[in-house]
């Protein structure tokens, strides 16, 4: 058996919403998994030096286009750690998370990288009542509760 590659970062992630207070989330797929669909928010890992705060507008800026200043974020509204694999690797995640009301605008993924172009289907905003009812997997599972 290979051993698989740990990784262990930090995630800052946005929960932004538009005017109606829908979240706007990634479809996105496991590449080694390609037929287990999901949903996150946008976001990523940090790079050296960045704190989750400055992680999570870059992120937002290269996943939809969308500037903002990290502190225009304010302060996490949610923290956890997750262990899931993703292309062959075990990633062992602090995600923070932060929540940025916005009012409507053309999102780009012209920032996305290689592996998330590959991995990225598609985006959508979610109403409050689509996240409580929905069969389909999203991350973080707590998300309803956090915009209720």
């Amino acid at each position: 058996m290979d051993d698989v590659e740990v990784v262990d970062r930090i995630s800052g992630r946005v929960i932004l919403l538009d005017p109606n207070g829908r979240a706007l989330l990634f479809q996105g797929f496991d590449p080694q998994r390609p037929n287990q669909l999901w949903w996150i928010t946008p976001g990523g890992g940090l790079e050296p030096g960045e704190t989750p705060q400055q992680a999570a507008a870059r992120e937002l800026q290269e996943e939809t286009s969308l500037d903002v200043q990290p502190q225009d974020l304010g302060e996490a509204v949610f923290r956890n750690y997750v262990e899931f694999f993703f292309d062959g690797r075990l990633l062992r995640q602090h995600n923070h998370f932060f929540t940025l009301r916005t009012e409507p605008f053309e999102i780009s993924t012209a920032g996305f990288d290689a592996l998330e172009q590959r991995t990225h289907l598609t985006h959508r905003w979610w109403t409050l009542e689509e996240l409580r009812t929905t069969d389909e997997t999203f991350f973080p599972e707590e998300l309803p509760d956090l915009l209720s």
